[in-house]
């Protein structure tokens, strides 16, 4: 099974409770590959940096069967930067900066060998570009997945709902699940969605959780209660990456097999969050990764 993954790769500066990380590698697509390579190779991204970003980590990146060949590399300019404070609960950030660079100018396009993927995973970026992505698609894949965020809601709303309708899943946070509903009520704000286009809806909700919603059903995975949490910076996108790894790998598109990639994804995530940008996310093994699984099955098994 084939994934395409489009998203920024990207720098960023981070101040948490824990500390600071400075012109640390992030970017939505980063999280996103590193994770879902944990479940499937390769895993084809399309994104855009400058001649700034370190060889060492496209390196890497390959290494973990992460195919670059949809990486442009500008010339003579500057990754995409960002650079966020995070206060006591973690759920609370300010943005210091933002620096688009070549972002400014991205026109995504698909080498031949990423038009006709089984998955699909749109980041969080514009719109258009999603839109743009899509339109280069020969067919369409098995499952699209998009990420959007309230800035989009705002400031191109008609352009997000024509892509939506495009889309199977739909990640976003529960503040984003009622502006873009108007319902406070997220069993409400999920019908509306739905009606939309995405036949499902991911809401996460940080640290607690996240919830799964297909035509009236309901699943919800809680979020492992960790020790220690560094930097939630990248933990959405890779929830993303870990559920898009875990559906290409298994291929199954059921509602239970999708509780499933839930999980994974949730697992995934709580690695993430321990470390600055993606240093918790090198050097996982099936064994640890099973184990953080077996973790969440732990905390709501119970009998009636």
């Amino acid at each position: 099974m084939s994934l395409v993954a489009v998203g920024t790769v990207a720098f960023d500066d981070i101040e948490t409770p824990a500390g600071r990380a400075e012109k640390i590698v992030g970017g939505a697509c980063t999280y996103i590959s590193l994770a879902a390579s944990y479940f499937m190779t390769p895993v084809r991204i399309v994104s855009v940096v400058g001649d700034d970003f370190p060889a060492e980590m496209l390196e890497y990146l390959k290494k973990r069967g992460v195919d670059l060949e949809g990486l442009q590399i500008k010339a003579g300019e500057k990754s995409f930067f960002w650079a966020g404070k995070y206060y006591r609960d973690l759920n609370t950030r300010d943005t210091l900066d933002t620096q688009l660079n070549v972002l400014a100018t991205f026109d995504p396009v698909l080498p031949a060998t990423y038009r006709n993927p089984d998955y699909l995973m749109l980041g969080n970026l514009t719109p258009q570009v999603q839109m743009r992505v899509l339109e280069q698609l020969k067919r369409r894949p098995k499952l699209v997945a998009l990420d959007t965020m309230n800035f989009w809601m705002n400031s191109a709303l008609n352009d997000l709902l024509a892509v939506l309708k495009k889309v199977d899943v739909l990640t976003i946070n529960d503040e984003e699940a009622r502006q873009l509903s108007g319902e406070n009520s997220l069993v409400k704000a999920a019908k509306i969605i739905h009606e939309m286009g995405p036949k499902y809806l991911i809401i996460k909700k940080g640290e607690h959780g996240a919830l799964l919603f297909h035509r009236g059903e309901i699943f919800f995975a809680p979020a492992l209660p960790l020790a220690d949490v560094t930097d939630p910076t990248g933990a959405g996108d890779t929830f993303a990456g870990g559920f898009m790894g875990w559906m290409a790998k298994t291929g199954d598109l059921s509602f239970g097999n999708m509780k499933r990639a839930v999980i994974y994804g949730s697992a995934m995530a709580s690695f993430c969050v321990e470390q600055f940008g993606i240093e918790r996310m090198k050097g996982l093994t099936p064994a640890m990764i099973q184990k953080r699984v077996q973790q969440f099955a732990d905390l709501v098994h119970f009998q009636i």
